[in-house]
């Protein structure tokens, strides 16, 4: 019997406004979604490097990785490199939709669009594990699909994958978990290379995490 947590996070929006600016009445013309995968026995090693980064810096608040310094990315992805050659049962995987190639239909409900990029993602890695807790933020884009989401993968997992793992759902508060804010880190360094074209901390992180793409 394993036991494992998976803590998820996105970065970008399910808006369709692609005739404005992003943040200036449009929306992200990205989307990515990362998830950790971590054994519980390991489940304070990305706490530790977040913790490290508020001390190191002083930080009193919750720091968003929106608001952090092109440096300060850089050493936290760093220090996940690190973590990742050290600790091999811990894994990363993401996944970035190119939202401006997503058909209308689609588009009509993101939230399916979400619970689609998640499924391709976690069963690969729950499978041998009799229960999984699964933690996203609370306060991110699908918490208005309620259970929607674990009730979906749930039934991936039993039905399509012939999986026996049962997922514990577990919302979380980033601003209270820091293993949370670690997954959050990891997503916006990733979502700024396709959004932004800012490549440094992707360059860093892409060679140990599985990355892939949708709809490109």
């Amino acid at each position: 019997m394993w036991f494992m947590q998976i803590l998820i996070d996105e970065s970008g929006d399910l808006g369709w406004i692609f005739d404005k600016p992003y943040r200036k009445g449009g929306s992200s013309r990205y989307l990515t979604l990362a998830c950790l995968f971590l054994p519980k026995s390991l489940k304070n090693l990305p706490r530790n490097i977040i913790r490290a980064m508020y001390k190191k810096m002083g930080w009193q608040n919750e720091k968003k990785a929106s608001t952090a310094t092109i440096k300060q990315k850089t050493i936290f992805c760093q220090n996940v490199i690190m973590l990742l050659k050290s600790n091999p049962s811990i894994k990363i995987e993401a996944i970035t939709v190119k939202k401006e190639n997503v058909e209308n239909h689609i588009r009509e409900d993101g939230n399916k669009l979400y619970n689609y990029m998640i499924s391709l993602i976690i069963p690969e890695y729950t499978n041998g594990h009799s229960e999984v807790d699964f933690i996203p933020d609370e306060r991110s884009i699908k918490v208005k699909s309620g259970n929607s989401l674990v009730d979906y993968l749930q039934v991936k997992l039993w039905f399509d994958y012939k999986q026996q793992t049962k997922l514990i759902n577990k919302p979380g508060r980033s601003h209270e978990q820091y293993n949370l804010q670690f997954i959050d880190w990891v997503t916006h360094c990733i979502w700024m290379n396709f959004e932004q074209g800012q490549n440094t901390m992707y360059d860093i992180l892409v060679l140990h995490i599985k990355n892939r793409t949708l709809f490109f």
